[in-house]
Formats: C-alpha cells, structure tokens, sequence
C-alpha cells in the first residue's frame, strides 16, 4: 500500500483559504515561474519548486479532498485532476445520479485523527490570513511531527515535508 500525505497550499498561519473561502494568493506561486508543470501549460513554476514538486507529483495514485471542495468545484466534473482517484471526506454519500462512472470514494471520518497519515506536506505561501479555513481544520488531540526531511524555498513559496511522528502503542 502507497503511503498517505497531506498536501497543500497554506499561509504562514496555517489557512488554505481566507475567511471568504478564498485561496488568495496561496496559488501565486503556481502562477509565476518559467517551468511548465503541467501539459495545460497554465501552472508555471520556478525551476527549483518543479524539481521539487513533478517528481512527487508523478507518483501521486489518489487525492484525498473534503466534501467543500468536492462541491465548490462539482467534483471536477468527474474528471479528477491529474490523478486516476480522488476519495472525499465526507458525511454524506456521493450525490446521486452524478457520474456514476467517475473514480470517486466518499468515506466518513478524518484521515489525520485517524492515525492514517504517513506524511504531512506544505507549500507555504507568503501571506498571513488570520481567520479562515484551517488546513487541518478541528483536530482532537496533538499530533506530533518528525523534524522537517525536505525545506525547498521556492519563488514565492516554501515547500515542507514532515513525517507523521506514530504514538508508541
């Protein structure tokens, strides 16, 4: 089995959107490079955040996203993007009659509070929200993290990666 890994854009205090569910400029850095990260061409990247991020996002086999997300953007349409899975975290099934075919889970429960998470990623925008949506939203208890293994500084960005620290049982 693959190991599971939060990821996201967040600001320094730990939003990945502000207090209107807006991202902001969370995704600026995504924007403002010379590299293609993508086939669209859209995503633009410095060359050190593509070095960083292509290779992890290549092996990527699901997406993990909650239940807003999955209906700000409709599920995509169906069509994830640029993985061959998403699983929503949810309380409420997939909504029915839509896209019976797509390759969508909806499960209930907390990946993180579960003890399922492996790896804790963080591209860390320059901006500080104060209020919002929090990345790890309502959590029970603390959870402990290893040292960081990667710190990249991108153009506009700050890439972190963390290991899960697992409770001794």
């Amino acid at each position: 089995m693959g190991e599971v890994v939060m990821y996201a854009s967040v600001s320094v205090d730990g939003f990945i959107a502000d207090a209107n569910d807006q991202p902001g400029p969370l995704f600026d850095w995504l924007l403002s490079g010379d590299v293609p990260l993508d086939e669209s061409g859209v995503l633009k990247v410095s060359q050190t955040s593509y070095d960083y991020v292509r290779p992890y996002w290549d092996q990527i086999g699901a997406t993990i996203v909650g239940r807003h997300v999955f209906d700000m953007t409709n599920g995509w349409d169906g069509t994830p993007p640029g993985v061959p899975h998403v699983v929503v975290v949810t309380h409420r099934g997939r909504p029915e009659g839509w896209y019976p075919e797509a390759p969508f889970s909806f499960v209930d429960g907390q990946v993180l509070t579960a003890g399922l998470v492996d790896e804790v990623r963080m591209d860390v925008a320059p901006v500080v929200f104060g209020s919002g949506k929090r990345y790890f939203g309502p959590v029970d208890a603390q959870h402990l993290l290893e040292d960081p293994e990667v710190v990249v500084q991108g153009d506009g960005v700050l890439h972190l990666r963390y290991r899960v620290r697992r409770r001794a049982i």
